[in-house]
Order: C-alpha cells, then structure tokens, then sequence
C-alpha cells in the first residue's frame, strides 16, 4: 500500500497520535482509580507483581552474562532523556530504568517492569539525540501498552523458568532463542511468541510519534532511525540483528511513519519543533564507544570526522573522542591536549572540566584532579559522575573520611552502581573493619550479576555480630528478597 493511500485510510491519524499521549495518560490515571477503589481492571496476562518480578530477574541474568555500563555520567545521561519522555507519557505502574549494555550487537529491549537496555552497538549507529530519543520512546510505547505481558495467555500454564529463558534470549541474542519465538513444555501445544507483533510495532511508533511531538523533537528521526535499520539489515546479508528479530518489518514501519510525517506537513497547526543540542548526546556516544569497541577502529572514524565532517558539532566532538581514546591508551599529555580545544569551543560546558580531571587523576596527578573537581562538586551536588570521580581521588590521598561520605552520596542517588560499594568496601577493609567490607562486597556482587558470591558475603555479613545493626539487616532483607524472587520465578 503507498503512503497515500495509507493516509487517505484514516484522515484523523495524525490527530490521534498527536494526542494519543494525553489520551493514554487519561486511561491509566483511570485504571489506577479503578484498582485503588476495589473494582476489576485486570485485563492482562502478567499481574503488575508478576512482571516486576520477571524484570528483576531479567536484570540480574543481564549483568551476569554481559557488561552494563554503570558509569555514572553515562547512566544519568540515558535516565535522564528516559524521564523526559516519561513526563510526556503519564502516570506509569513501573519504575523505569535504562541501562546501556557493552555488545556490539544492533539491539535494544524493553524487559517488563520498565527495564530497558540500550546495547552500544545500536548507540554506534546513531548520529543525533533525537534518534536516541525516537528509538528510547518506542521502547517506552512497548513497556506502556504491556505487549509482552499480552503475550501471555492466562489459561495456558506457562513455566516462568521458561518465559525467563525466552526473554533473557531475546535480550541477551542466545543463539537458538533469538528468532523470537519460545517453544517449550507450554499446554496445549501452544508457544509463546515473544515477537512484537505489526499491530504492536505500529502502536509504538503511534505513541512515541505523538510523544516526540509533544516534547517538540523532530519526529523525523524516527524515519532516519528506520532507514538505518533498513540499512543495515540489507548490508549484513541474512544475518538479521538482534533488534530487528523482535521487532520485525522496519519497511512496514518505515511506510508507516512516513505517512504520519506527511499527515503532520499537511497539518498547519502542527506543533513547533526545536532544533536540538547534540552536544550531551555525542559526548555520550564518544565515552560509551570508547569503553566498548576497538580503539583503532575508533580512531580512524573520528580522524576521518574531523577532517571530512561539514557539521560543526560533530567535527568539534570527533577531537573529544580522540582525547578519550589518547586516555585509554594511557597517552594522558595528548588526550590533555585534544580535550583543551574542545574545551575551547564549548566554554559554557562544565562537564569538560570533569572529564579533564578524570584524566588527571588517571595520571596520578591527584592534587590537580582535586583542584578541578572541588569547585565543580559546590556548584552542582548532584553531579553524580562529579562527586564520585572526587571521592576516588580522596581516597588515592589518604582521605578516607571524606572519601567515604562522598561515596556513600554516590550509592544513595544510584543505588544499583556497584563500583561505589567495591570502592568503600576497600576503605573498610584498609580500616580493618572486615565484616563491613564484606557487607560492601556483597552488595558489589549482586549489582555485578554474581549472585552466589553475593549470597555468600551477606550471609557472612549478617551472622558478623560486629558489624552494625543496620546493615545486618540490610543484608537479611536482600537476602529475603533474592529468596522470594527465586521462588516466584
């Protein structure tokens, strides 16, 4: 069907996905007063528990058998972008989280309960925000609309051990599971097809369309995105990716969107949209691709950028790649010097001064580092990435005390980073406070995914009657939890 003829099958298609935010906004601020005032609103397969618990077990199976990117500036900038989509979404029965994942598989997944994971070989593939933000709202779309817990029909009596399985497959791209489709021990011959559906993939695309709109991002990014997907799906031959396994057709998607582009340029009160910054973004994109792929490889596509690339930001942010890669090579007097220039360009930003002192900290040149970080962390507290990269150079200096109290800011804005308690368990144990190092230690296993360590050190933790009150229970209630998630799934 073409793109006229498409449009001309809905005239209201545009207004529907122009509002659809609002309209799914309303829906479940009314289902969750339904629920709260006793009356039946369930109408999924999967309870609201039920998939909470299933995303918290996918998420231990995903940092147990790959490498999450728990760097706090590069987790803040993803969350960051999640919750101003989310804004826009409403009143949601999850608390969402992303995380970007090390694999240079073309992939992304939305596990239930809001788990979403963004894979750096996707990230790779993207040149502007607005594209991270089209591909992030269509996760969105997927979570809020349930189409996984949908999958699932009630009266066939599906072990979750092997729903689990499938999803970890999906997430994970396990050969054999990867096609999508989950075949086991399922009554009545039945499987389950974990596969988003072109009903589900349009849906997605209507709502996370609608969704850009209302944040006035360039919806056309969404086409961009697709015509990558097409792009590289063509390019690799049959070796389908990960991403497009699960969500099949992108020349349906493709078609789809574009009749939802010309549907709005027809439109003369179509919202307004900004022109967006893509510093934040290729700054993350730089400092994800320099954790996960090969440096050379890396290297020749930024000389490449900055010799050849007509976009100005773009051009400028190929020489901060190559600071960041001057870094990891250990090259710190180059990687200095490729970041003073771009610090030179973009004087307003002060996250430059940060990674400027990352490096000097790497460079034992410690007493910089501070002098850089100090200032930074006054005048904005909740600069995460600011305050941890302090805390590490208090604690390489001998000032434990307040390495610790910066430390233990750290954990309680992120929680599930587990370098932070790698960090002030090695403070205790240096202190001689073994029993609290452990307690650290554990808690440092189970946000790395290695959940018979980490059982094992709390156990040793909670029986250690020198160690505090508070964290003996802390660790009973991690341990109740593991147990109770453990047996539900």
């Amino acid at each position: 069907m073409d793109l006229l003829q498409k449009a001309a099958d809905s005239t209201l298609l545009l207004d529907f996905s122009m509002f659809a935010a609002q309209l799914f906004k309303r829906i479940v601020v009314l289902c969750m007063l339904i629920t709260a005032l006793g009356w039946p609103c369930q109408i999924q397969a999967l309870t609201i528990g039920e998939e909470r618990l299933i995303g918290q077990k996918i998420l231990y199976s995903v940092r147990r058998d790959l490498r999450i990117l728990d760097d706090p500036d590069i987790s803040r900038y993803i969350n960051r972008l999640g919750a101003q989509v989310l804004q826009v979404v409403g009143p949601q029965y999850f608390d969402y989280r992303f995380h970007v994942v090390k694999s240079e598989q073309f992939n992304a997944f939305a596990a239930p309960a809001g788990m979403v994971f963004f894979y750096s070989g996707l990230i790779e593939a993207m040149h502007k925000e607005d594209e991270l933000v089209s591909v992030l709202a269509h996760e969105i779309g997927h979570v809020a609309s349930r189409h996984l817990a949908q999958r699932l029909d009630k009266g066939t009596k599906v072990s979750t051990a092997s729903l689990l399985l499938g999803l970890a497959g999906l997430a994970l791209g396990v050969p054999g599971l990867s096609q999508g489709l989950l075949t086991g021990s399922l009554a009545a011959g039945q499987a389950i097809n974990l596969r988003y559906s072109r009903e589900d993939e349009e849906q997605a695309d209507r709502l996370s369309f609608g969704w850009m709109l209302e944040m006035q991002r360039d919806p056309e990014a969404m086409k961009d995105m697709l015509r990558t997907m097409r792009r590289i799906t063509r390019y690799r031959m049959g070796d389908v990716p990960q991403y497009l396994l699960t969500h099949p057709n992108p020349e349906a998607r493709l078609s789809y969107v574009e009749s939802l582009l010309e549907l709005k340029a027809q439109k003369t009160a179509a919202p307004a949209v900004k022109k967006t910054d893509n510093f934040a973004f290729l700054r993350f994109r730089y400092r994800v691709l320099s954790q996960t792929t090969d440096l050379d490889r890396l290297r020749q596509y930024c000389t490449i950028t900055l010799a050849q690339d007509k976009d100005a930001d773009v051009q400028r942010m190929a020489r901060f790649g190559l600071a960041l890669i001057e870094a990891e090579n250990r090259r710190f007097d180059q990687a200095l010097e490729h970041l003073a220039i771009v610090q030179e360009q973009y004087p307003a930003e002060d996250i430059l001064k940060v990674d400027q002192a990352v490096i000097l900290q790497r460079a034992g040149r410690l007493n910089e580092a501070r002098a850089i970080l100090e200032p930074q962390v006054r005048r904005n507290p909740s600069d995460i990435y600011g305050l941890f990269q302090l805390a590490k150079v208090e604690a390489a200096t001998g000032n434990t005390a307040r390495a610790e109290t910066l430390l233990q800011q750290v954990a309680q804005a992120m929680p599930e980073y587990p370098q932070v308690y790698f960090e002030l368990g090695r403070i205790e144990a240096n202190r001689g406070a073994d029993g609290v190092g452990i307690f650290y230690l554990g808690k440092y296993y189970l946000y790395q995914g290695e959940e018979d360590l980490a059982v094992q050190n709390l156990k040793r933790a909670r029986r250690d009657t020198g160690v505090p009150e508070k964290m003996r229970e802390e660790a009973g209630q991690i341990l109740a939890e593991l147990e109770h998630i453990n047996k539900e799934t």
